[in-house]
């Protein structure tokens, strides 16, 4: 070998690679659903087979995300959920899904603010159960409408971009072979 080999620097490459890919498909698992709430209505979306269990247990263990009009399920309270109570509770509750939900404890993306869009300053990191417990309550209690419709103006735009781009892309090129 032609440099030292440092193992303690190996071990931390491979764990900033798993980060990585870690990261990399919380990313994509956000994206998919964002695109999910583009194309469906949000109370018609089903997440998962036991969308039920899964809305019921949640409003029986945490009956305060019910309070306020659903205060904690529009804008997440974060340090409600990492408080030491909180991450006790939160911790009971998703083990009781580890035979039943693929990747329960998975990491992924969710928005803080329901009625806004992924964003640097509009999203943490939960569990995947985290993740279907505030979606699967969000989308049944319309508080997922507003981001639907964002999404369906984002894609709205975006669409009209990229035909713009296409008939900007074939003057030039009818332009090209004029000359």
């Amino acid at each position: 070998m032609a440099t030292q080999f440092d193992p303690n620097n190996a071990q931390n490459l491979v764990e900033r690679c798993r980060e990585r890919r870690f990261a990399v498909k919380a990313v994509e698992h956000a994206q998919t659903y964002w695109n999910l709430l583009e194309k469906v209505n949000p109370r018609e979306l089903k997440l998962t087979k036991i969308d039920d269990e899964i809305f019921e247990h949640a409003m029986k263990e945490f009956p305060e995300l019910a309070e306020n009009n659903y205060e904690k399920l529009v804008v997440i309270d974060e340090d409600w959920m990492k408080s030491e109570s909180g991450k006790k509770r939160w911790r009971d509750f998703i083990q009781k899904y580890e035979k039943t939900v693929k990747d329960y404890n998975f990491g992924s993306l969710i928005r803080t603010d329901a009625r806004q869009e992924y964003s640097e300053t509009n999203t943490i990191f939960v569990t995947r159960i985290q993740f279907y417990v505030y979606e699967i309550a969000r989308n049944r209690l319309g508080l997922n409408d507003k981001a639907h419709e964002i999404a369906k103006e984002e894609a709205a735009k975006e669409k009209e971009k990229a035909e713009k781009e296409k008939a900007r892309a074939e003057r030039e090129k009818a332009k090209k072979k004029k000359n």
